[in-house]
């Protein structure tokens, strides 16, 4: 996504910012008759793309670090963290460093002394070249010196659980250790587990131990700390406290957020991001080398959002992460353009680039008799991941000026083609050299009208040998996750993208995640929130769950008859400006699963009244007589959940009966609704 400017519509020919007069959807005069949906069950007008519902993660919003990576220490490696923000501007390159002490404070007990500082001449390795020294050297009796960790916005405190604990250190002649090491409240009152190591190396070495917490209160106003009572210096790099993550990997992800993803049966994983990927500038796209590996080697940069990644999730982990989805990867690559607009040149300059894309994509899918195939086994995962899908880029449709994407796409394109004919190549805007097998487009909407608005956009336009990947797509209202009024838009939106699918075959909402603690979101109108100790789903979250988990393969031949519409002001730019236009109440779409004979029957009501429809379904043959109904609906479409009503808009589900060839079900006002009816 552009961090200076929200799209509304993209890639289209007119760009509308529409504006709703009142507080809901207001239903114009009711049609003579009722509305009415006529479902040809014998006829199919398109396969449903595998593929059609995926994620997308990116970045922002403290989504990696303090979001679903595992790691709970903030700025562990002493490079910084927050980094100060010096324009709105499209990739201005912020200043470098931030302060290398961030989140890390002296502790005193007993009234010990000492200091803290950074020591660039104690280097754990060429990458981690910044260590924290502590200097005790003044201790006597039973005085105690540390350092603490304030974690993101706090450690999280969960009861009987067993966080893994680790640093690298070395002592002075003079310092033997032990060390002690907590988990205690910010205040220094409580603590919460606690473990000791005896004896400190003077040589670089790796400690780990594990702490673990009694029948505590779950909290997250707590630090980390490591503290000392013999005199003399220690120095520390990497210093790590880990919960229990998903599926217990050691390097892994948090189990709540996962187990949110999970649920949501996500065909693919769009990785590494978008702005990410890029970068502000050169020295830091997602130079994907220097994220795999043992996570001591990995240098850590600085993300287009002012803060600093730690690279422990680093390319190996986001394949792992679709593993444990049993999802499958769509791998962007760099393709030589920053935020800041700087490119590299195609040709010769350009080849490096092409050959770290070529042996990125041989890391994921190649087997073991392959040198970069060898190296993913040597980081610890044998097989190759499955691998159907690669973009060039992102957003290369900000290289306004110089205008150097379709070289550079063509370039990318040739080298993947030769070596990779399976693969399907996606361009992230549309290009004229080379025919790409999909094209990425991109859609903020401002308002659920601006969604309703473009639910029929796909309906009719002609098919080619592109196809169509939505590899970003929202409706923003709500911060900072959404409301209902957004998820209605999103679910008006998805009627269209389901309906034809044989077209927009993959797709994928952003953003994905929001840390919702204060000064942690960058972008508002998220799909999930947290914070150090809960998460929670928006609207938005199970409106994207529903249509995932009920889906067909096949979308039936469906028409409607007397919808009601509403009469909506309009402003902005472009043919409508200054209009009035009908807005459909109520968007559908219906797919069915040919193997088990169920209908997913979908139906979305903006309105602030009920509806009563007739559903007509030809050709069904024999049906069960009764049907599953889930539906997400709310009072007021500007209600939402939070991480203090995580649960207050979710799924109902319940049992109508008297189906047949025609019945009808009234749908609430606001509301999502999904009949899944069974065949016999």
């Amino acid at each position: 996504m552009n961090k200076s400017t929200v799209l509304s519509v993209l890639l289209t020919g007119a760009l509308l910012s529409f504006t709703v007069l009142g507080s809901g959807h207001a239903i114009g005069q009711e049609a003579e008759s009722g509305p009415s949906i006529t479902i040809n069950t014998n006829k199919v007008t398109a396969q449903v793309s595998p593929t059609l519902y995926g994620l997308m993660t990116e970045e922002i919003n403290y989504s990696y670090d303090g979001g679903i990576y595992g790691e709970l220490i903030r700025n562990r490696v002493f490079k910084g963290s927050e980094v100060p923000k010096t324009s709105n501007k499209i990739g201005a390159v912020p200043p470098v460093g931030g302060d290398p002490m961030a989140h890390w404070s002296l502790v005193k007990f007993g009234g010990g002394d000492g200091s803290i500082s950074i020591d660039t001449a104690q280097p754990l390795n060429s990458a981690l070249g910044n260590s924290l020294k502590l200097d005790a050297s003044g201790l006597k009796g039973n005085q105690h010196v540390g350092i603490a960790n304030d974690g993101y916005w706090g450690i999280p405190v969960h009861p009987n659980t067993t966080y893994r604990a680790s640093f690298y250190a070395r002592g002075s002649d003079s310092f033997k250790g032990p060390l002690t090491v907590a988990i205690e409240s910010n205040d220094g009152a409580n603590t919460f587990a606690h473990g000791e190591v005896p004896a400190i190396s003077t040589d670089w070495k790796q400690y780990t131990l594990t702490l673990k917490t009694g029948d505590v209160k779950e909290s997250a106003n707590n630090r980390f700390v490591i503290a000392t009572g013999s005199p003399g210096v220690v120095w520390f790099n990497l210093v790590t406290l880990f919960p229990p993550t998903y599926k217990d990997r050691p390097n892994g992800n948090r189990t709540d957020i996962m187990q949110k993803l999970v649920d949501m049966k996500p065909a693919f994983l769009r990785l590494p991001g978008g702005n990410y990927l890029e970068g502000n500038d050169k020295e830091n796209y997602f130079n994907w080398k220097a994220t795999i590996g043992p996570v001591e080697n990995r240098p850590t940069h600085l993300s287009p959002w002012n803060y600093r990644s730690d690279d422990g999730l680093g390319l190996l982990e986001y394949l792992e992460w679709t593993e444990d989805m049993h999802a499958q990867p769509v791998l962007a690559v760099f393709a030589g353009f920053t935020l800041n607009s700087t490119f590299i040149a195609t040709g010769d300059d350009l080849k490096p680039f092409v050959q770290d894309a070529l042996d990125e994509i041989e890391y994921v899918s190649g087997d073991k008799s392959t040198k970069w195939g060898a190296q993913r086994a040597a980081d610890g995962h044998p097989d190759p991941f499955p691998l159907k899908f690669v973009e060039i880029g992102n957003e290369d449709f900000f290289d306004r000026k110089a205008k150097t994407y379709d070289v550079r796409f063509a370039q990318f394109f040739d080298a993947i083609r030769a070596k990779y004919p399976e693969l399907k190549i996606i361009a992230t805007t549309p290009v004229k050299g080379r025919v790409p097998d999909f094209v990425d487009e991109h859609y903020y909407y401002h308002n659920a009208v601006e969604a309703e608005m473009q639910a029929h956009k796909y309906d009719g336009k002609p098919r080619g040998k592109t196809l169509v990947f939505c590899g970003e797509w929202a409706t923003r209202e709500g911060a900072p996750t959404t409301n209902m009024n957004a998820a209605l838009g999103d679910a008006a939106w998805m009627t269209g993208l389901e309906r034809n699918s044989d077209l927009v075959q993959i797709s994928c909402y952003a953003p994905m995640f929001v840390n919702v603690n204060k000064g942690a979101m960058q972008w508002p109108s998220d799909m999930i929130g947290y914070d150090a100790v809960n998460s929670f789903g928006s609207p938005s979250y199970y409106a994207q769950k529903m249509f995932s988990n009920n889906l067909g393969d096949v979308v039936l031949d469906t028409s409607a008859q007397h919808i009601p519409t509403a009469s909506t002001d309009v402003r902005g730019r472009g043919a409508t400006a200054g209009k009035k236009v009908d807005l459909e109440q109520v968007y559908y779409v219906v797919t069915k699963d040919t193997k088990a004979g169920t209908i997913f029957l979908k139906i979305v009501n903006v309105a602030a009244a009920a509806q009563p429809i007739k559903i007509n379904l030809t050709g069904a043959g024999s049906i069960t007589g009764e049907a599953r109904c889930i539906t997400l609906s709310s009072e007021k479409p500007t209600d939402t959940n939070s991480i203090t009503d995580p649960t207050r808009i979710v799924p109902v589900e319940s049992k109508v009966s008297g189906i047949s060839s025609s019945f009808s079900h009234t749908f609430p006002p606001y509301s999502i609704s999904i009949l899944r009816i069974e065949g016999k």
